[in-house]
């Protein structure tokens, strides 16, 4: 088992068009700095991080690191799109590292598809219709929700993304289609019940830890919004969503625990996902849960979904990436 660790991480010094002002914050830097601190209490291995893109390709060449913990989250030179491609310029160097690869991390950037992958294999899912650039708005039951098709970060998520007719449809539809050209749309009946998160960690081969269940926790929120975790709960320190939006752990009873279980281990399998993954699922009007989407590399900060359902078993932020290095570490190189 390799001592050595390479972490990559988004590069600072290059734009990012998915966070406010086009490039990293302070509160990005101060979430690398808290990880440090997290991986520190992983005393048996020693950590050397990497975000610099322009020179990724050489160094990895010039030398090649034992293992890498893949916490590139930005994509390829903080382009979204190109998450996929770390993982799979570290195969192509026959480097190994920890998260899904490039396959599983393709399919899920596209929702819809995640959608019908799910569907095809009866996990239940919210009604819902693809709208590519041009596409007119169709008959709809109201109301509903609007997003991208593609993206991370609650990206083209806001208050507005929640439409009550056709006239607030079209309206959001023309916004997202200014601030995202060419993208496709996704027009989605809205679930308006209780929202959770399911995390896994481990591999088919190899068991699975699933931590507890987390419910989102809209209590605190101003009444007259949307219920709904919008861009600025992950970006902005002003937004109410970033300061009133809390998580706890699920009220859910045993059966549907293990029934989310069941599905999520499922298309853990399908997707191709490796080593760990979130899955978000919320309730409609009646209480039935349906799959909203699909993290096969969700974030690894010490506020996030993981680390606050690792916090209910006990674990510590470390506690929790130790987690997730060590079942990429077996998958990788066995009990050697």
């Amino acid at each position: 088992m390799p001592t050595d660790v390479t972490v990559l991480l988004g590069d600072p010094a290059l734009p990012d068009r998915s966070k406010p002002g086009g490039g990293f914050t302070p509160d990005d830097f101060f979430q690398v700095d808290k990880l440090k601190q997290a991986l520190a209490e992983i005393t048996d291995r020693n950590f050397v991080f990497i975000n610099d893109h322009g020179s990724l390709i050489g160094t990895l060449m010039e030398r090649p690191p034992e293992f890498v913990l893949n916490f590139c989250d930005t994509g390829f030179r903080n382009e979204a799109r190109h998450e996929l491609h770390v993982p799979a310029l570290l195969e192509m160097l026959g480097i190994p590292y920890s998260g899904s690869g490039p396959v599983a991390l393709g399919l899920c950037y596209d929702k819809a598809l995640v959608r019908a992958v799910a569907d095809a294999h009866g996990v239940p899912v919210a009604r819902e219709v693809f709208l590519r650039p041009g596409d007119s708005l169709p008959d709809f039951v109201y109301p509903a929700f609007i997003k991208p098709n593609r993206g991370d970060g609650s990206v083209g998520i806001t208050e507005a993304s929640l439409v009550h007719d056709a006239r607030e449809a079209n309206a959001y539809l023309a916004r997202l289609r200014d601030e995202l050209p060419g993208a496709d749309v996704l027009l989605q009946e809205f679930l308006s019940g209780t929202e959770y998160g399911m995390g896994i960690v481990g591999n088919s081969g190899d068991g699975f830890t699933v931590l507890p269940v987390l419910e989102v926790d809209y209590d605190a929120l101003d009444p007259d919004l949307p219920r709904l975790l919008s861009y600025g709960s992950k970006v902005d320190p002003d937004s109410p969503y970033w300061n009133d939006v809390r998580f706890r752990e699920a009220g859910l009873d045993e059966p549907a625990k293990a029934q989310m279980k069941s599905w999520c281990v499922q298309l853990f399998d399908r997707l191709q996902l490796r080593d760990y993954a979130r899955f978000d699922f919320r309730a409609d009007a009646g209480g039935r849960l349906k799959l909203m989407e699909v993290n096969p590399n969700p974030a690894w900060c010490w506020d996030g979904k993981l680390v606050h359902m690792g916090a209910l078993t006990g674990l510590s932020h470390g506690g929790v990436l130790r987690l997730i290095l060590e079942a990429a570490e077996k998958r990788c190189f066995g009990n050697s």
